[in-house]
């Protein structure tokens, strides 16, 4: 068995948006584990996974998560469940960084549908 300690230093790096970065802390086909930072007055497209049910959990900062229409504000410490097929936007209306993870299950590599 192999295994890997991750953490921002040495996980795979990636940057969205503008200039959002996420880290992969676990990337499998059965699970992700993603953590994010989303800088002040950014945030994500509309958007809905067929297959993937998602966790959001802030771990710094504050961040509003719209779920099917009802907004969600969500301090450190709060997450919210995004389930499979439900259309959600990720923002960050603070003037602080928001650093977050998304848990998905299954991965949402090529599950991802615009709204």
């Amino acid at each position: 068995m192999s295994v890997t300690v991750r953490s921002r230093s040495n996980a795979e790096y990636y940057v969205w948006g503008d200039g959002c970065d996420g880290w992969h802390l676990l990337k499998s086909d059965r699970l992700s584990v993603i953590e994010e930072r989303v800088p002040p007055g950014c945030g994500e497209t509309r958007h809905r996974h067929a297959h993937a049910q998602q966790c959001f959990y802030v771990l710094e900062g504050e961040a509003v998560i719209e779920l099917e229409g009802q907004e969600f504000l969500l301090c450190a410490g709060e997450s919210l469940e995004v389930p499979a097929g439900a259309a959600h936007q990720f923002f960050n209306r603070s003037y602080f960084d928001v650093r977050f993870l998304v848990v998905s299950q299954p991965a949402t590599r090529g599950d991802r549908q615009a709204v």
